[in-house]
């Protein structure tokens, strides 16, 4: 790989490889069975130039704002590397997000430029705060030659064959603007330099290499903070092979182990659940015979590969369940919420270990990451080379908040010094999450003390952002809080929500409240929804500037009431 202590910025590195390695295939575009886009190195550097180029006719230069809406495709990337080249600044944006919701944060980000496939372009041409919209230059992707475009013009046309201006950045400077959460109410813009990533880059490869020949399947957003960094920055400064499947449907996913003979791949919990569960309904499918052989192979790869993976004798002892995977497979990634320790088990059982990780994008990535020497299910790993942890005010237990001192540590939240502040302090940042470092320096995860929810597809759920689809319900005032964030479950697991009302004076909340409260749940996207509320009978504390003090209201709360007093929706 690129030894990246050797480069200031994203682009540079990025530049080095597209070079370095011009006849290895970096990126594979599959949908379903159909390969749409393979394209080296070389080609890849050829597509996004003349992009680059053109941006800078535009005007775009260092510093400037690019975002990028879209699904994971070449185009994604091609945008990323040409915002890059310029010197410019990137916000990834989820596409799952709605037309609204997407103008928001491209209004708070002050994003100059918008990369956007066609079909979300409609959509936020089309929302009632589409003035709101700053971006000077929109290229729209895939767009029907007839098409109405609202002012953008067409990505694939958007091009200059002249020879683009390499634009260097330090590395303090911006490299990108990622939303944790902010879909409504405050957005949480985290700004990440060039340092970080390169730091994350550098200490992730050293525990788990990537080099030419390296399969990457990608199926996380590349918006996503992990899919950035493990699926677009880190395989291509390695000079791997990124393969973009554009589909989660198993039957898919499993031909395309097979047919790129895939080395690596990150999931969230809950998918990796779902391929748990799988395995295991095959399983109980064999023959009394042939499970009874393929439990004592189990058995013996168990006892073998106690210490540590050894690939080469898990895929001999079961083979037949290698081969499912393509033969090659090195490891999975798990990350962006809880996983069952009884799953990790079941994997490297198989002889597929599976790194789990704990991060935040406040940290770049990962802070921590199980190195499998040897593997432990019941840990999240050490930290990362280069980053500290400690535990605030520790019960006797041992366990208390997590905090992370890195160079991968964000240089703050965009346009917001008030929650910067309350979210590091002294160089540390503040996780909010409940753990505690054993003795072998392995983390351990036990809830949370902040007033946050992690759903199990890894989405980050901030109360704050649901308030506001009961804004009109006539109380007094109302907010939201994952039940165990009130009573301080120590559960990595089963989070819901909570909305607390309190009535006006003399009046209580009737039928018709609770009916109207549940009318807007049931618009709320799924992983969104409160599980039911509970009344409150006094003010909410606030500060000088009216905002809820969340912490004191929780301690009353806990102080009066039980979970019994959550009425269910």
């Amino acid at each position: 790989m690129l030894d990246l202590r050797q480069f200031d910025s994203l682009g540079a590195a990025l530049r080095a490889a597209l070079d370095r390695w011009p006849d290895e295939v970096c990126l594979i575009e599959a949908d379903r069975k159909r390969e749409k886009a393979r394209l080296t190195y070389r080609q890849f550097k050829e597509a996004a130039l003349p992009l680059a180029r053109a941006l800078q006719n535009e005007g775009f230069q260092n510093g400037s704002r690019a975002a990028i809406i879209m699904t994971n495709q070449s185009k994604w990337l091609i945008s990323a590397y040409a915002v890059f080249f310029c010197g410019g600044v990137l916000v990834p944006l989820d596409y799952k997000l709605t037309a609204p919701q997407q103008l928001q944060l491209l209004a708070h980000s002050k994003a100059e430029v918008l990369v956007v496939e066609y079909h979300t372009w409609r959509a936020i041409a089309q929302a009632d705060n589409f003035k709101s919209l700053v971006a000077r230059t929109v290229l729209v992707t895939e767009a029907p030659t007839s098409a109405e475009l609202y002012g953008a013009k067409r990505w694939e046309e958007f091009r200059d064959p002249s020879e683009p201006t390499f634009v260097p950045r330090e590395r303090k400077d911006p490299a990108c603007i990622v939303y944790s959460s902010g879909t409504t109410g405050r957005p949480k813009g985290c700004v990440l330099t060039h340092e970080n990533y390169l730091e994350q880059c550098m200490a992730l490869t050293s525990l788990y290499p990537f080099w030419p020949g390296v399969r990457y399947l990608s199926i996380l957003p590349t918006n996503h903070a992990i899919d950035f960094m493990v699926g677009f920055f880190g395989p291509f400064t390695c000079g791997a092979t990124v393969v973009h499947l554009r589909t989660l449907r198993p039957e898919y996913v499993r031909d395309a182990f097979i047919r790129y003979k895939i080395t690596y791949m990150t999931l969230v919990p809950a998918v990796l659940k779902g391929l748990e569960m799988n395995l295991r309904q095959r399983f109980a499918g064999l023959s009394k015979p042939r499970r009874q052989v393929f439990d004592a192979l189990v058995a013996i790869n168990r006892a073998l590969t106690r210490g540590r993976p050894r690939p080469w004798i898990s895929r001999a002892l079961l083979s037949r369940v290698h081969s499912a995977f393509g033969g090659e497979l090195r490891s999975l990634f798990v990350g962006g919420a809880f996983t069952e320790p009884a799953t990790l088990q079941f994997f490297y059982d198989l002889g597929i270990p599976v790194a789990n990780a704990y991060g935040a994008t406040e940290a770049g990535t990962a802070i921590t990451v199980n190195d499998l020497k040897p593997f432990r299910a019941d840990t999240v790993g050490k930290p990362l080379p280069g980053a500290e942890l400690k535990i605030i005010n520790p019960h006797p237990d041992g366990i208390g908040q997590i905090a992370v001192r890195s160079k991968t540590v964000m240089s703050h939240y965009l346009d917001d010094p008030e929650m910067t502040a309350e979210t590091i302090v002294d160089g540390w940042l503040m996780t909010g999450d409940l753990g505690r470092i054993d003795a072998t320096g392995h983390l351990q995860l036990f809830g949370r003390d902040k007033n946050m929810i992690v759903t199990e597809e890894g989405k980050n759920v901030y109360p704050e952002e649901i308030e506001s689809a009961f804004a009109d319900v006539p109380v007094k005032e109302l907010c939201v809080f994952a039940a165990n964030y009130i009573w301080h479950a120590r559960e990595m697991v089963g989070e819901q929500l909570v909305l607390v009302l309190h009535a006006e004076q003399g009046k209580s909340v009737t039928p018709e409240i609770v009916a109207t409260i549940s009318e807007r749940n049931r618009h709320l996207l799924n992983y969104k929804r409160v599980s039911g509320y509970l009344v409150w009978d006094a003010d909410f504390p606030r500060t000088a500037s009216t905002k809820i003090r969340r912490v004191e209201l929780s301690e009353k709360i806990r102080g009066k009431l039980g979970r019994e007093a959550v009425v269910p929706l």
